[in-house]
């Protein structure tokens, strides 16, 4: 839960007259009314705010008022993203409408629908009947790489998503770019991050397919229908979307996944019990998707290394006092092990 201190900082900069004004000019049901808004859990980036008015619920993601600079180009590109994906079987939330005048919310913003389901990160524990039916456990797992199984589908160039990202060259940039991502924020030795970030250079896939990436995707950063079976309702929070290897979000799934043989009690935010091991995940994904696997070892290898990158410069920030958000304290140990850990599976690898 948010605390009153940090729901009034949420709503700081807000004008909701012009918010109402630009509501207006969305045809968002209502018209006339000012909206409610309420800050929603979760979010370790971007802050999500529910608003209500007439017979809509909607969600409002915009950067906090202190990283808009940096951030607002996000909002840009997962509207644009949410948008393109309207016409295709990927699950996602509709969007109304996204927003580059800074003085209506303090920042860029979008507005998506109030997806009906859950995220394990606002439950902290799987909701009945996947909390006691281990039976039914297994299609939370299928869903989730069933989704950017479709996803990896997608025909990117006919939805008109070219210049979202860079493909050509996009294995071999990703030493030198998250590298440098880093080094921006640097502030502390890393263990094995500079070693790993030299074998990935040489030892990039010879080929690829490029895709719709997430960027991001695990249990968090998505959301169920409520009820069995499991159904994914929505993926959500794209801020890091882009066009590139769509083998990377796989990775980015079963990297801390945990097999039958190991320990899989409440490992990070999720009770693994039940659920399928990480070759049954990769084939589901493959058989969806069309896409093979052969490159899967190297792709977790830069999943977690990249981990490590993106999660840095956020602690560095906590540990610098630039930010208040709690669950910036805990990426600290989460880069170290991440980074150890690629460093090891490299090694292992050759």
């Amino acid at each position: 839960m948010t605390s009153d201190a940090e729901d009034t900082n949420a709503l700081d900069g807000i004008d909701v007259p012009a918010l109402a004004r630009w509501m207006d000019a969305h045809h968002i049901d209502g018209e006339g009314e000012l909206p409610t808004l309420t800050v929603m859990q979760g979010g370790a980036s971007n802050l999500i705010l529910q608003v209500d008015r007439g017979n809509e619920q909607l969600v409002m993601r915009r950067p906090p008022a202190e990283w808009a600079a940096e951030r607002n180009s996000t909002m840009m590109r997962e509207f644009r993203i949410l948008k393109a994906l309207g016409h295709t079987d990927v699950p996602h939330p509709r969007v109304f409408g996204a927003c580059d005048d800074a003085s209506i919310a303090g920042a860029w913003f979008y507005m998506s629908e109030l997806v009906d389901g859950f995220s394990v990160m606002q439950t902290r524990a799987w909701p009945e009947p996947f909390a006691s039916d281990m039976d039914a456990r297994p299609e939370l797992a299928y869903e989730l790489v069933r989704g950017i199984g479709k996803l990896a589908r997608v025909d990117w160039k006919a939805l008109g998503l070219e210049g979202l990202g860079r493909p050509e060259g996009y294995h071999e940039r990703q030493a030198d770019r998250w590298s440098s991502h880093l080094d921006k924020h640097r502030f502390r030795d890393i263990p094995g991050f500079d070693e790993t970030a030299e074998w990935l250079r040489h030892n990039q896939p010879a080929h690829y397919e490029p895709g719709i990436m997430h960027g991001d995707y695990q249990f968090a950063n998505v959301m169920f229908r409520h009820g069995a079976p499991a159904r994914l309702a929505a993926i959500i929070d794209w801020e890091m979307g882009t066009v590139g290897d769509p083998l990377i979000d796989l990775a980015w799934v079963l990297m801390g996944w945990p097999n039958a043989d190991e320990d899989r009690v409440q490992r990070g935010y999720a009770d693994y019990n039940g659920m399928p091991d990480r070759d049954d995940l990769a084939e589901e994904w493959s058989k969806v998707s069309g896409r093979p696997t052969d490159d899967l070892p190297y792709t977790l290898v830069l999943a977690r290394w990249k981990m490590a990158a993106v999660l840095e410069p956020s602690y560095a920030r906590f540990m610098k006092g630039e930010s208040t958000n709690p669950t910036h304290e805990h990426f600290g140990q989460i880069v170290l092990d991440q980074a150890a850990t690629a460093a090891e599976l490299a090694a292992s690898l050759g």
